[in-house]
C-alpha cells in the first residue's frame, strides 16, 4: 500500500503538467485494476478542494470539483477512511455556500446521528439538518 498525496490528484485532475497528468493516470488505472492499493485521508481531499477552489489557482466551481473527486475517490484500489462520508460531504459542499471542512463536519454530525454542533461558526446555519450551539 501506498500513500498518495494531494499533488498526485493534482496534477491529473488540472492537467497542468501533461508528463505528469499521464504518470498519475497510469497510477490510477494501476489501482483500478487492482495492481497496487493507494491510500489517502480526508486532510488531503480537503487539500485537493482547497486548491481547486481557490480564486488565485483554478476558481473551479463546487459542482466541477465534486464531478472530478467522486470518479478517483471511488476507484477500486483507493482506500480512504470514512470513504462515503467524504462522498457526503463533496454533496454538502456543492449544495451549500460553506467550506469543505464545515461540510465534512456535517458529514460526520450525520453518519453519527449528531444534531446539533457547538460552534461560532454561522455557516452551520445553512444547514437544515444542524442546530448550532454557541457555549
Amino acid at each position: 500500500m501506498q500513500f498518495v498525496d494531494a499533488n498526485i490528484f493534482l496534477r491529473f485532475l488540472t492537467q497542468d503538467n501533461p508528463d505528469k497528468a499521464r504518470a498519475c493516470l497510469e497510477l490510477f488505472r494501476q489501482a483500478d485494476r487492482g495492481e497496487v492499493t493507494l491510500f489517502t485521508t480526508e486532510t488531503i481531499i480537503a487539500e485537493i478542494v482547497y486548491v481547486l477552489s481557490s480564486p488565485r489557482l483554478y476558481r473551479l466551481s463546487r459542482e466541477d470539483i465534486r464531478k472530478r473527486l467522486v470518479p478517483l475517490l471511488t476507484l477500486g484500489g483507493l482506500r480512504i477512511p470514512s470513504r462515503q462520508t467524504v462522498l457526503r460531504a463533496l454533496e454538502l459542499y456543492e449544495a451549500h455556500p460553506v467550506d469543505f471542512e464545515d461540510a465534512l463536519a456535517v458529514a460526520h454530525m450525520e453518519h453519527h446521528s449528531i444534531e446539533e454542533i457547538i460552534s461560532y461558526d454561522r455557516d452551520f446555519d445553512r444547514f437544515p439538518q444542524v442546530t448550532r450551539i454557541e457555549p
